[in-house]
């Protein structure tokens, strides 16, 4: 029988009990090395986990966090970040997969069922940016139907480095 969207993840709240493995991936220096995030004090990302739990789903003009979750075991291995526009109609995302979760498409199948629940909610461009360093990253979002619509000069972690911008039309790809 074929697998199915979201057949070996879910998507899911975060929750405080993610704290043991949100930590794990996020101190992770591989995993951290292209985000925009830093690595924190437990208390601290108990606070996050915890406001997480409670934040209404998809904000308008602001970014909420939804767990990425092996379906099997429960397990958080992952996350994603969706910042939607005021107006609703578009949505800047950005994601983070432990390591022992990666090169497996966990990310591709994670992002394409965000797409479909994006979709019902009338969200119609997706916006990413990235490292040109990140080319796992840029290799992920061209698989997924986006195009790179520009490049710029910019700071992570304190060096310098060029950063590219892709966009894609929700439903396409």
């Amino acid at each position: 029988m074929a697998e199915t969207l979201e057949s070996r993840i879910k998507l899911r709240r975060l929750q405080p009990a993610d704290l043991q493995a949100f930590q794990a991936y996020r101190r992770d220096p591989e995993v951290a090395r292209f985000q925009g995030w830093s690595a924190q004090s437990d208390a601290a990302a108990l606070a996050f986990l915890d406001a997480m739990a409670e934040a209404p789903p998809f904000p308008r003009g602001s970014w909420w966090q939804l767990g990425v979750a092996e379906r099997a075991s429960g397990r958080l291995i992952g996350d994603i970040g969706v910042c939607r526009d005021p107006d609703g109609l578009g949505v800047e995302i950005g994601f983070s997969l432990a390591r022992s979760a990666q090169g497996q498409g966990l990310a591709q199948e994670a992002l394409q069922a965000l797409f479909v629940r994006l979709g019902h909610l009338g969200v119609q461009q997706l916006r990413a940016h990235t490292d040109a360093r990140n080319h796992a990253c840029i290799a992920l979002l061209r698989r997924l139907g986006f195009a790179e619509t520009g490049r710029e000069w910019a700071e992570y972690k304190g060096e310098r480095c060029e950063e590219l911008r892709f966009e894609r039309v929700v439903g396409v790809g």
